[in-house]
């Protein structure tokens, strides 16, 4: 896919937009922490492909190709404020029907989006989400920090996001890490879910447990499916691309065949 930069309320943002299909929803993917589209690699046009669906991947402010962030501050209501940001992406390139596909912060960000904007959001998959905040997601968070003061790692993401690098891992670290962060809770959000729900985590995922599985799907007002799979940690779509892709295809397909009904 084709990238290039667009401006969404002031803000530069890249985005990679395949629009091949007519009359066929579009699957978002939201990328994680340190995340951008180019390392989502090949999955989106990949599922693009298993399920004839158009497909849209987006850095965020900060990250990527897209421009920088003004400050590495962060509120605790951030993921919020992307999910604000997303629906005015979406209203921005027209598109009216929504797959989300998100994975850790932005699994998170596709919660919040389906659940304030469910006109947009036809289905949404949460790979690794966060709803609340636990001590092992801490301790990740914690443990990748030291990584990055440490290791190579600086060298290894600036390859992705240039000169924002440090700024980006200070915005993560430093919300997350904070005292006035424990609170952060967006449970009662879910209960505005009405679309349906596919949840992927990796049994030995180290920002989570199964606790935010359990949680996510009691809560939402739509149907809700989880996937846990065992010895696979934090990113399941890298670590086992194919079993995820079947995963989501499968799911995909019965949000689009849901979709042609209400039509």
């Amino acid at each position: 896919m084709e990238g290039r930069i667009i401006d969404v309320n002031g803000k530069k943002i890249y985005i990679e937009y395949n629009k091949s299909f007519i009359n066929k929803p579009t699957i978002v993917f939201l990328h994680d922490s340190l995340g951008c589209t180019q390392l989502w690699r090949d999955f989106p046009a990949k599922l693009a492909e298993a399920t004839q669906c158009n497909v849209l991947a987006y850095d965020r402010l900060g990250y990527g190709k897209s421009f920088p962030m003004s400050t590495h501050e962060r509120k605790n209501d951030y993921m919020e404020s992307e999910a604000d940001h997303l629906n005015d992406l979406l209203n921005e390139l027209d598109i009216k029907e929504a797959i989300l596909f998100g994975h850790s912060d932005g699994g998170t960000i596709a919660l919040i989006t389906a659940s304030k904007y469910p006109e947009k959001v036809k289905g949404t998959i949460c790979e690794a989400g966060h709803i609340f905040v636990e001590d092992i997601t801490v301790k990740g968070v914690s443990d990748a920090l030291k990584a990055y003061e440490k290791t190579d790692l600086p060298e290894r993401l600036r390859k992705y996001h240039g000169d924002k690098v440090e700024m980006m891992v200070k915005a993560w670290t430093e919300i997350w890490l904070s005292d006035h962060f424990r609170n952060w809770n967006i449970e009662y959000l879910l209960k505005n879910i009405i679309s349906p729900l596919l949840f992927i985590q990796g049994e030995a995922d180290v920002y989570g447990t199964l606790a935010q599985v359990e949680k996510t799907i009691s809560r939402v007002s739509g149907s809700a499916e989880k996937f846990i799979i065992p010895n696979v940690g934090y990113t399941p779509h890298k670590e086992i691309p194919d079993v995820v892709l079947n995963k989501t295809t499968e799911f995909v397909k019965n949000c689009t065949v849901n979709i042609s009904v209400c039509l």
